[in-house]
């Protein structure tokens, strides 16, 4: 059977996944103009923009400068690479229901292996318009095209925006840009007065190759079909079940919990041979009267221990409210893995023995099933600048964060107080040897403070990027110590370019 493919483009993707995923964000907002920025260089620069700008002349890669010249209502929004890949692959499984085969098309395209798939539409056009119109309800715009080859069809939905009857021809008129190589290689080639891949096809590949290298031959070899174009599939892998049904049904929770050990034994066997380990394990029981009750227990850390997780839901069982009731009986018994990591073998400690880190997991993990998920917390860090909002408070057994704690220097003192005040507390500076520099003296709690020692300043402007109804002031942050010995970290509130009468506050006291 030959290879068909369906290319989608959806040019609007940042703007859409935006409004999907933060709508409070557009409440009141109106009709302005969006763009997303990001830095390039020393230069901010547009990465995306939504219809409205675009209509009004504004492209990607234009400096945000130019762009506020050009139209000063231009609201600005910050590019999020990771959160568009990720809505891509979200579009991406739901078009798992047209094709197993679903490749991704970075950063705002997907190819579509519909060879053998267009029978129950009755025809490519009519299967596309399903797409179309899927996409539509939920208020996203899609470009498609379809192609012999990968490279075809995404140039065609890219760059022509429509299928084409005759897709070798309509190749042949679409720009350089459609070759998918360098900017500086697309401009040489137009001044060359090569506009079309047309143009180019028509030029003997053994010039191109010599002025702009191999990856330009092969790019013109796909698409004019004659070379294969690599597509790599997203593996969607079947998620971790194990289930008992039984004849008669059985009426003792004992008799379940060892039905359920059997099938946490069976799920382990699926996750060695995936490397992995289970964090989310469900179970949900179906009495023959109809009722289903579910159970759930999550780990901090992946585990194939089948011990502790029979501990975990017994510990569940104990600490529920209504407690399981089999009624007639269970004639159905599903366990889930609804989150599963990767597990590899752990190195023991060189001197014998075994780490203390499993122990500490075991007794998280025993006491966030017994007390409550979002009773036992942990922090993380956040990457953030302001202070306060540095790190969150996570329920223990929740993924790690992708960020990492700030390492300080060796031999340095800490540059952050254990303990910080929320909100921070407000003082009084009372003298200063000058205007923009540490206090010499300062009230905290009806109690005078004088200054010993002081380190700083750390300046922490305000957020410019993030979207704010007023300027926020710049801290300046001070390491302090009175004539005792006490450590404080102040700051003071605003400069006085900003502000007439800045505040002091203290936000943390240091061991």
């Amino acid at each position: 059977m030959p290879r068909r493919y369906l290319a989608l483009v959806f040019p609007w993707l940042p703007i859409e996944r935006l409004r999907a995923t933060r709508a409070h964000l557009f409440v009141g907002r109106g009709d302005a103009p969006l763009a997303f920025t990001q830095t390039a260089g020393n230069a901010v620069r547009i990465a995306a923009v939504d219809l409205a700008a675009a209509q009004l002349g504004l492209v990607p890669g234009l400096t945000l400068a130019d762009a506020r010249a050009r139209v000063p209502q231009l609201d600005v929004f910050a590019s999020d690479p990771h959160a568009d890949l990720d809505w891509l692959e979200r579009l991406a499984d739901g078009c798992a229901r047209y094709t197993p085969t679903v490749a991704l098309a970075p950063p705002d395209g997907l190819i579509l292996d519909i060879a053998g798939c267009v029978h129950e539409f009755e025809g490519e056009r009519p299967l596309a318009a399903d797409v179309e119109a899927r996409m539509a309800r939920r208020g996203i715009a899609a470009r498609h095209a379809f192609g012999d080859t990968p490279a075809i069809a995404h140039a065609l939905a890219r760059f022509a925006g429509a299928p084409a009857p005759d897709e070798r021809r309509a190749i042949r008129r679409l720009p350089v840009a459609a070759l998918g190589l360098d900017d500086e290689a697309s401009v040489a080639l137009t001044r060359a007065g090569l506009k079309t891949v047309g143009d180019v096809m028509d030029r003997p590949l053994a010039g191109i190759a010599a002025r702009f290298g191999a990856g330009a031959v092969t790019a013109i070899r796909r698409l004019s079909g004659e070379a294969k174009t690599p597509v790599v599939a997203r593996r969607n892998i079947a998620p971790i079940a194990a289930e008992r049904r039984f004849a008669e049904p059985i009426a003792h929770s004992d008799v379940a919990l060892a039905v359920l050990a059997e099938l946490a034994g069976e799920a382990i066997e699926t996750l060695e041979r995936r490397h992995e380990g289970g964090r989310r394990w469900e179970v949900r029981l179906f009495r023959t009267d109809g009722a289903v009750q579910s159970l759930r227990v999550e780990t901090g850390q992946p585990t194939r221990d089948v011990a502790l997780l029979m501990r975990l839901f017994r510990e569940r069982i104990d600490s529920l409210a209504d407690p399981l009731d089999p009624g007639f009986g269970y004639d159905l018994i599903r366990l889930d893995i609804a989150l599963a990591e990767r597990l590899d073998a752990t190195q023991l400690k060189l001197e014998g023995g075994q780490s203390q880190t499993a122990e500490m997991a075991a007794l998280v993990d025993q006491l966030s099933t017994r007390l409550g998920r979002s009773r036992i917390r942990r922090f993380a860090p956040r990457d953030r600048h302001i202070p306060e909002q540095a790190e969150l408070m996570l329920p223990a057994t929740a993924a790690p964060a992708v960020e990492s704690w700030p390492t300080p220097e060796p031999g340095e003192p800490p540059l952050r107080p254990i303990h910080l005040f929320d909100p921070p507390q407000r003082i009084e500076s009372m003298m200063a040897e000058v205007p923009d520099g540490p206090p010499r003296r300062f009230r905290w709690r009806r109690t005078v403070h004088e200054v010993a020692r002081a380190e700083g300043p750390e300046r922490i402007a305000g957020e410019w990027w993030r979207r704010h109804d007023a300027p926020i002031p710049t801290r300046d942050y001070f390491r302090v110590e009175d004539q005792r010995g006490r450590r404080f970290w102040i700051f003071r509130h605003g400069l006085y370019s900003e502000t007439e009468t800045p505040a002091w506050y203290l936000h943390g006291l240091f061991a």
